[in-house]
């Protein structure tokens, strides 16, 4: 394994020769190495460690650990420069302030859950500007409003703050013909505009060059979370709700559930679909309502404080129903009789993590002080592996941004040209991608049997020939371009820098999407068009692989309609059955006599045990399991999900929430939890894929 993942990475040089011989013969090593948590500052095997420096380390963290790759680089900058250039440095407005000129604007780049309007506030009364600081937020019809604050403020020295622009990008052209005759009109020695925006390709890069950039995170970490929202209640406030004993415990869990929601967004796909943007606004609006609530009502009213917070309040912003699922399974847990009766109640499957026996504001603060700073995965309701996944998209994410800071034009490995290597790419694909399908044959070799299945077959042949003529046709175009036989255009130049980086054109994703680099992608492409070829030359395959239909959910469909075309029922009266089938693929010889059987799922979030044929905890750093082969079986007026069953999310492709054109959600598949609830799975996302970005 190790030998492959680094021999597919790497052309090993220097003192990294001879590495994939190393990993044959001392594989107890390597595997204690691979294991390890920290394996950028483990002892590397064998005579590695003495002739490795720093920086061939970290080739190896990439190649073998890339949930690593950030640490070890975070590591090599810190000795190779210092410290300060890995630690960011706190923010501090006045002396920004002192930076500035009338005619430089300051621009807060805003990060998630970040918002400067009240320390920027705070510094204008401290600056005796309270009274001339103008603030608006963009957005429709605030335009002329902006302006004439402008104009205003650099005749009478205001101070004016507009925020959100990247929420009024139509109006940005005009703000930097603004910004950019302010020292012309030589302003108010003490104007400032103050901007905020997200970062955005649309904001204009002139005033970027001239103006003061700034940027703050939010704090990082449950205990950094509580302690901060704790700091925001009064003693006022705290005893303003005369049932105390309910009180004190509730909000303590409501404050729990708003910074795990806040923090679980850091585990991307697995933590919430969407990262919502979730504010102090709700939280206290929550804790008014619980405060309302306990006060009026002698007998804890559990459903009315779930269905407000996590409904009403929290979940008016969320627009995924499967996130709400993880909003109310968090509040089954934090708000139940449990969590006023039984001392210490867990919040987490960790221990430490509970609502703490303390009677006093200050008590409740000291106890947060006890908390790690850093959060292991569990006190999330998360599996360990969770942490894994997200740094490998952070690694990822990091090793993208350098590579495409990369110049475009320099000799690559071995001497050989950007042209040279997009030309030989170009002529590989040639080779190995076939000429499209004679859809007229397959029209009429089926003709006899129109069934909607084979509806499904030739939408699907004439979806790929489509694919095939844009694939071959891109590639032979790059290649009369590179010899200088056509202009290259805006559309090739994309291409051949896609080709170049060794990513899919995003042309050619307008099939069906996919975050699969190139070589992945092509020998999926390749997988898909032999299914269909095989459908086309020997009949209704025996098992079907439904990740390579460009639209699995119309062949989904298509099998309830032949389903009800055959015993005569309402379409909309069905719906599907699942079950595992515990035999191999190749040993399957015949159809199901209802249904179809359904290979190559991946599950992600859990573990599955075969022969139960349930869920199960993954075993450590198993990110995704294959799945067996399923029944996927129409039935007329199924039941409800019956207890002990987990009614799993399928996604086409890992990203879950998909484009607004192509939802990447498709149905519920009920899986048997094993010896957890159901509350157990939405917490860890755990989700069915029926394709992966490898």
């Amino acid at each position: 394994m190790y030998a492959n993942a680094f021999a597919s990475n790497i052309n090993a040089k220097g003192a990294l020769q001879g590495v994939v011989g190393s990993f044959e013969a001392s594989v107890d090593a390597w595997e204690r190495w691979y294991r390890a948590n920290e394996p950028e500052i483990s002892e590397l095997p064998g005579e590695l460690e003495a002739k490795c420096n720093e920086l061939q380390r970290m080739v190896l963290i990439r190649c073998l650990r890339p949930d690593r790759a950030i640490f070890a680089a975070t590591s090599y900058v810190a000795n190779a420069l210092g410290r300060k250039f890995v630690e960011p440095p706190v923010l501090d407005l006045g002396e920004t302030l002192g930076d500035s000129t009338p005619a430089s604007p300051l621009i807060f780049v805003l990060s998630a859950g970040v918002d400067p309007t009240q320390i920027l506030r705070k510094l204008a009364v401290e600056r005796g500007m309270d009274s001339k600081f103008f603030t608006v937020a963009l957005g429709q019809g605030q335009a002329p409003i902006a302006s004439k604050l402008i104009q205003d403020g650099m005749v009478a020295g205001h101070w004016v703050f507009l925020a959100n622009c990247h929420l009024m990008t139509s109006w940005l052209p005009a703000l930097d013909k603004i910004v950019e005759g302010l020292e012309a009109r030589k302003p108010h020695p003490d104007f400032r505009l103050w901007l905020s925006s997200s970062p955005s390709p649309l904001f204009p890069i002139a005033i970027l060059q001239r103006g003061i950039k700034m940027t703050t995170e939010p704090p990082k970490g449950l205990r950094a979370n509580l302690t901060r929202l704790y700091n925001t209640v009064s003693d006022e406030s705290y005893s303003e709700c005369n049932a105390q004993h309910k009180y004190q415990k509730l909000l303590f869990a409501l404050i729990y559930f708003h910074s795990v929601l806040l923090e679980r967004r850091k585990f991307r796909s697995v933590g919430l679909n969407i990262p919502y943007d979730f504010n102090d606004t709700d939280y206290k609006v929550s804790d008014d309502l619980l405060k309302r609530y306990l006060d009026s009502y002698v007998d804890t009213p559990w459903a009315a404080l779930k269905y407000l917070i996590a409904e009403a309040n929290y979940g008016g912003r969320v627009t995924d129903e499967l996130d709400r699922r993880v909003l109310n399974s968090y509040l089954n847990k934090f708000y139940c009789e449990e969590a006023l009766t039984v001392p210490a109640y867990p919040l987490s499957p960790l221990p430490l993590y509970c609502i703490p026996e303390a009677t006093t504001l200050q008590g409740f603060k000291d106890y947060i002080g006890t908390l790690p700073a850093v959060d292991r995965a569990e006190a999330f309701g998360q599996h360990p592996n969770a942490d894994i996944a997200y740094q490998i998209e952070d690694s990822w994410l990091v090793l993208e941004s350098l590579l495409s800071l990369q110049p475009q034009t320099a000799l690559a490995a071995g001497g050989r040209s950007r042209e040279d290597i997009v030309g030989a790419i170009c002529a590989d694909l040639l080779e190995q991608v076939s000429a499209p399908f004679d859809l007229e044959a397959v029209m009429k070799s089926k003709a006899s049997d129109p069934s909607a299945l084979h509806v499904v077959l030739l939408q699907e042949v004439e979806r790929y020939n489509s694919l095939l003529l844009r694939v071959r046709s891109s590639c032979t175009q790059v290649q009369a371009g590179l010899k200088g036989l056509v202009v290259m255009s805006a559309d090739l130049d994309e291409i051949a820098d896609a080709l170049f980086n060794a990513k899919v054109p995003p042309a050619w994703l307008k099939a069906y999407p996919s975050l699969k680099a190139l070589g992945p992608w092509t020998r999926d492409l390749l997988l898909r068009l032999d299914q269909l070829r095989r459908w086309i030359d020997k009949g209704y395959p025996v098992c079907y692989w439904l990740a390579g239909f460009t639209y699995p959910t119309a062949f989904l469909t298509a099998v309830l309609q032949t389903t009800a075309r055959r015993n005569s029922i309402p379409i909309d009266s069905l719906s599907f059955e699942y079950s595992v089938v515990n035999i191999d693929e190749r040993e399957l010889q015949q159809p199901p006599k209802e249904g179809v059987y359904i290979k190559g799922m991946f599950l992600e979030g859990a573990g599955w045990e075969f022969e139960e044929g349930c869920l199960c905890e993954p075993n450590p750093m198993e990110l995704i399991v294959p799945m067996p082969v399923f029944l996927f079986k129409p039935v007329e007026n199924k039941k409800k999900s019956q207890k002990g069953l987990y009614s799993c999310p399928l996604y086409i492709y890992p990203h879950r929430t998909g484009t607004r054109e192509r939802p990447s959600f498709m149905v519920n598949v009920d899986l048997k939890s094993g010896s957890a609830d159901s509350d157990h799975w939405i917490m860890r996302g755990t989700a069915l894929l029926l394709s992966l970005a490898t």
